[in-house]
C-alpha cells in the first residue's frame, strides 16, 4: 500500500479513537483533534490516495484556479466541468445564501442566512483564495525569488489576509506556504487551519504536490519535501461510515503502489501549463485504486 494512504488510514483512526464531537458552523456536527503533522518526500513518492478514487482532474484544475488563472470567478471551474465551489457561488445578485449555525445568546442555533457581497462580487466565492494570489501578486513574486535569490528565506504565500476576510465567502482553509530550496530540492510547509479529512486533505496533498512539481519543473529545480501543518483536523459526523468503509480497504488490501505523475517536458513557463478541460500537460500514471466513497458535503 502507498505511504500516504498509511499516513491517512492512520489519521482516521486516531480522530474516530481520539477525536472530540463538536458543534461548527455547518449545522453537521464534527469529530476532531487540535492538530496534526504530515511530511511527504516526492523523492519516494507521488501521494495520491489509492483507498479511494481521487479525482485528479478536478483537484489539480482547482489548483490551477487560484494559483495560474488566480480567479475567484466559479464560471470558470464551471466551463472546466468542476464544481467544487458551486456550493459557495455569490448570486448573480450579489447575495449568498445559506443554511448555517449561527451563535445566539451563546447557542449555536441552525438558521438560513444571507449575507449580501455586491454585485461586483456575482459569480465569485468573494475576496479569497486566487483574489488574494493575484491581488498581493504572490505566485509572480514566488518564481521571481525562486529564479534569482533561491536560497533566500522569506519566501512564503499567505492567503490569509486580515482586511478581505469579511469579503470571503469562505476564507482560506489552506492559507500558508512557506517555500525553501535546499540542495537543489525545492521543499515547502503548508499550514491548514481547519482541515476536511474525508473530502478535502486528499484534494489538498495532492494539489500542492502538484504545485511544487510544476515551480521546480520551471525553475530547474528538484521536487523534495512537504511538510503539512493541521489545525482542527476533522470529520464529519455524516461521513463517519464512508471513512470506516475506506478503512476496512486499507486493512484488508496491500498491494497498491504509488503514480507517477507526468509534466510535459517542452513547458518552461509556470503560466503555460495547460489548464483547459484535457489538462494535456499534467497526468497522473499507473494510478491504482478502490473506486470511489460518496462523502457527503458540510457547507
Amino acid at each position: 500500500m502507498t505511504k500516504w494512504d498509511s499516513e491517512y488510514i492512520k489519521l482516521c483512526k486516531k480522530i474516530l479513537s481520539e477525536g472530540v464531537e463538536v458543534e461548527n458552523r455547518t449545522g453537521t456536527n464534527s469529530i476532531k483533534i487540535p492538530s496534526y503533522h504530515l511530511h511527504f518526500d516526492l523523492r519516494e513518492e507521488f501521494p495520491v490516495l489509492a483507498t479511494k478514487q481521487l479525482y485528479f482532474r478536478q483537484a489539480i484544475t482547482e489548483m490551477l484556479w487560484i494559483y495560474q488563472a488566480q480567479s475567484n470567478d466559479v464560471r470558470w471551474l464551471q466551463e472546466r466541468n468542476v464544481h467544487i465551489w458551486d456550493e459557495w457561488e455569490i448570486a448573480e445578485d450579489g447575495k449568498w445564501r445559506a443554511n448555517q449555525n449561527v451563535l445566539e445568546n451563546g447557542k449555536l442555533v441552525k438558521k438560513d442566512i444571507e449575507k449580501d457581497f455586491g454585485v461586483e462580487y456575482a459569480h465569485t466565492i468573494g475576496t479569497a483564495y486566487g483574489f488574494i494570489v493575484k491581488k498581493l501578486g504572490l505566485m509572480d513574486r514566488l518564481l521571481d525569488t525562486l529564479k534569482n535569490n533561491p536560497l533566500d528565506r522569506r519566501m512564503v504565500m499567505s492567503l490569509w489576509q486580515d482586511e478581505y476576510i469579511p469579503t470571503a465567502v469562505l476564507p482560506s482553509c489552506v492559507w500558508s506556504s512557506e517555500w525553501d530550496v535546499t540542495d537543489g530540492y525545492l521543499n515547502i510547509w503548508v499550514h491548514q487551519r481547519s482541515c476536511d479529512v474525508p473530502l478535502g486533505l486528499p484534494f489538498n496533498v495532492t494539489q500542492y504536490a502538484t504545485l511544487l512539481s510544476l515551480i521546480a519543473h520551471v525553475t530547474g529545480l528538484k521536487p523534495g519535501t512537504i511538510d503539512w501543518s493541521i489545525k482542527d483536523a476533522h470529520i464529519y459526523v455524516n461521513q463517519v461510515d464512508g471513512i470506516k468503509e475506506q478503512i476496512k480497504r486499507f486493512d484488508e488490501n496491500d498491494d497498491i503502489k504509488a503514480p507517477t505523475l507526468w509534466l510535459n517536458p517542452e513547458i518552461d513557463d509556470f503560466y503555460k501549463f495547460d489548464n483547459s478541460k484535457e489538462l494535456k500537460d499534467i497526468k497522473v500514471t499507473k494510478y491504482e485504486h478502490m473506486g470511489p466513497i460518496k462523502f457527503p458535503i458540510a457547507q
